[in-house]
């Protein structure tokens, strides 16, 4: 990895930025905020009240408070408070909340939030809960529960387990003549398969020629799948990348030949894509799309049965796809009440009745008995994906890394900016790939 360059004053990191931002905001809506997130209730009188929060859209929010309700029913002296938000917003008060006194007393966590929060002091240990039962985890995979760990303890459990794909319209594959993908296919057969489906002349809705596939440039994701099916990583540690220079311009030349080629998305379309309906599957414009397993069934819902989960493509039959909590549980450091707390954690994560009710909204539960048990309800492309996570851990896959460190965030967005400057020819794959390696260690040495 580069040296990195002398005699440049090193630059506040975006991170830094933020959380300056976030302690200068009002007095009054940071005091608004802190007494929602606190917890409240007179132990000594039985009455408990908690706060427990989430993202989500209304079926996970319905099916989340009727969990809650049973919880409550099992815990006749304990109420909890119940918020919900779409990501962003969630994002941006989970912030505010940590950075004006405390988050709330459970709340749902990305897993590029373990570190950033963990290494903040705003989240409980967890590893006392675990060790004497209060929360459960004999029936999930001990190196998945290690994914909320964060210097040796753990500070969340998993909510779900997902695993990224490519949605595909199995038709056009038929048309192209592409056999259904196999796990043990590789990136070079991917990328001729995109050739060939561009070279069908397919017209999209608008007129204009549907491709194989989206652009891979724009998703760490997807480039950090790439990475491990080399056998390498996305970091090395908290503060070190786990590639190099050569690494990210490899995979950024891979790219900018495919979408140069008319094989993947043009540019305009790439930069548009938000959701399922604007990516460029959604739009007719592309044949796949790389999604994570949990929006999978959206593809469906909008195209049609004949679209299906395939596997990410390998090296030599080396998967780089891995089993990541699409979300966690933590419990706030600073929770009155962390007893209640971390029940409420493992009635969600254990409690069969929650399980019934909560079924796949966050993507497989970890509870494997949970699991195997909702699964025998589940139709379609539902179904799909769970047998499709069953196929993927029978064929093989590498241990989930740990918890990114805490620059992830903002280095998700750099990364994306970055090929954006490829994609609209203002950088060499090289040059952007220098930009954003140097952008990385100021980040993660900050």
């Amino acid at each position: 990895m580069p040296e990195p360059r002398s005699g440049r004053r090193r630059l506040p990191s975006r991170r830094a930025v933020l959380a300056a931002a976030a302690v200068g905001l009002s007095t009054a809506l940071t005091a608004s905020l802190s007494a929602c997130s606190s917890s409240s209730g007179d132990v000594s009188s039985g009455q408990v009240t908690l706060t427990f929060s989430w993202w989500g859209n209304d079926d996970r929010a319905d099916r989340t408070k009727k969990a809650v309700d049973l919880f409550e029913k099992e815990h006749p002296g304990v109420t909890v408070r119940t918020s919900n938000a779409d990501f962003g917003s969630y994002m941006q008060k989970l912030a505010t909340q940590a950075a004006g006194g405390g988050i709330p007393d459970v709340a749902q966590l990305d897993y590029r939030q373990i570190s950033q929060y963990s290494g903040g002091g705003a989240l409980l240990p967890l590893g006392d809960a675990v060790e004497d039962g209060t929360i459960r985890t004999s029936d999930m995979d001990e190196e998945f529960v290690a994914t909320g760990e964060y210097e040796g303890k753990l500070y969340a459990v998993p909510m779900g387990r997902g695993i990224t794909g490519y949605a595909y319209d199995s038709k056009i594959y038929q048309q192209a003549g592409i056999p259904a993908p196999r796990p043990d296919w590789t990136w070079d057969e991917w990328a001729e398969a995109n050739r060939k489906i561009a070279d069908l002349g397919l017209k999209s809705p608008d007129g204009r020629p549907v491709a194989g596939a989206n652009d891979n440039g724009v998703n760490e994701d997807i480039f950090e799948d790439w990475l491990r099916s080399h056998g390498k990583k996305l970091y090395a540690s908290q503060t070190e990348l786990g590639f190099t220079e050569d690494d990210l311009t490899e995979f950024w030349e891979f790219c900018d030949k495919l979408r140069e080629d008319g094989a993947t998305a043009e540019a305009k379309d790439t930069s548009q894509a938000n959701t399922t309906e604007t990516s460029p599957m959604g739009r007719g414009l592309s044949a796949a799309d790389y999604t994570w397993d949990a929006p999978f069934p959206g593809y469906t819902a909008l195209l049609g049965d004949q679209v299906h989960y395939a596997p990410v493509p390998t090296i030599d039959g080396r998967q780089g796809a891995y089993f990541k909590p699409s979300m966690l549980l933590g419990v706030g450091a600073n929770t009155e009440h962390p007893k209640e707390a971390t029940e409420l954690v493992d009635f969600l994560l254990n409690d069969e009745r929650a399980g019934d009710v909560l079924g796949f909204t966050r993507s497989t539960p970890p509870n494997r008995k949970i699991a195997a048990r909702v699964a025998k309800t589940l139709e379609g492309a539902e179904r799909e994906i769970y047998e499709y996570a069953l196929k993927m851990e029978e064929y093989g896959l590498d241990a989930p890394p740990s918890a990114p460190p805490k620059g992830d965030v903002a280095l998700q967005t750099a990364f994306k900016r970055a090929y954006h400057r490829v994609m609209y020819e203002l950088a060499s794959p090289r040059d952007a790939a220098r930009e954003f390696i140097d952008e990385a260690e100021r980040e993660l040495r900050s």
